[in-house]
């Protein structure tokens, strides 16, 4: 026997590693927890949007001052007199307005879920625009009809769209904060929030109206014929995400009627006479 052969004789055998025992499989949380987790992020997003709208519009009505004669500025400068502190203060603003569709991408993860479990996903390209653009010509023109009604009524505030300066950057910044309403907006009150409802076995009827008033009740800082509109919206566009699946059309809907709204009165304002002056 060689040198060899005696030392690999000589040498245990290593035993074979055991197969990983499987990750054990959890289950849902308890309803209690899932009703935790709706309030926490709604309390980082538009919820918490909600309350402080709901206080703006306590604020308006109890001033000295007519509705219409007071002002909600949707865009407005976060430095004025300085162009590119501005700029860069605008866009940190939009990207940290995003953070809770994050959490929200996170949480579906943690639940074994994607996005494109509630419709967010480029699957159905050609057909999510077709839906997006009739919905936001249909909305968008009944909103703004709702928008000057109320206001000539003394019961809504003089909505200003923007009033960002007059810059290179202005455009660019109004699309992306079009985009970015959209996205959070659609994402966290139709596709998170209706889909946890239904967990928690909401009826689906129920949940729509629930989400329904809580995107209105944050656009009262506007006026109450902001509330009714964006209300009116919400439970079409509930109803629609349950027969569609999708929250994609919605987004860009939202998105079509946002960018419509703000370029449409940075471009306008102060040269068409039915449209109210900043």
């Amino acid at each position: 026997m060689t040198d060899d052969t005696q030392a690999r004789a000589a040498t245990p055998a290593t035993p074979p590693t055991p197969d990983p025992a499987p990750a054990p499989q959890l289950g849902p949380p308890p309803p209690w927890l899932q009703r935790w987790e709706i309030a926490a992020v709604l309390a980082v997003s538009l919820g918490a949007s909600a309350l402080y709208a709901l206080l703006s519009f306590i604020g308006s009505l109890t001033a000295k001052q007519s509705l219409s004669h007071q002002t909600a500025t949707l865009n407005g400068s976060l430095a004025p007199g300085r162009p590119l502190l501005d700029l860069f203060s605008q866009l940190l603003n939009i990207t940290l307005s995003l953070a809770p569709v994050f959490l929200v991408f996170y949480l579906l993860a943690r639940a074994g879920e994607r996005p494109s479990s509630i419709g967010v996903d480029a699957r159905e390209p050609g057909r999510d625009l077709a839906r997006g653009a009739v919905l936001a010509a249909v909305i968008g023109g009944s909103g703004l009809g709702l928008y000057l009604i109320a206001f000539h009524s003394g019961v809504e505030l003089n909505v200003v769209a923007e009033s960002l300066p007059d810059i290179w950057w202005r455009i660019p910044v109004l699309l992306l904060s079009a985009a970015q309403n959209a996205i959070s907006e659609e994402v966290i009150m139709i596709g998170y929030l209706l889909s946890r409802l239904d967990r928690l076995g909401v009826r689906p009827g129920r949940a729509i109206v629930l989400s329904a008033v809580i995107r209105g009740s944050y656009h009262l800082y506007q006026g109450a014929g902001a509330f009714l509109g964006n209300a009116v919206m919400g439970l079409i566009f509930g109803y629609l995400y349950r027969r569609w699946g999708r929250v994609m059309p919605l987004i860009i809907a939202h998105f079509l009627i946002d960018a419509v709204t703000f370029v449409g009165y940075a471009l306008l304002a102060g040269h068409v006479s039915w449209l109210p002056k900043p």
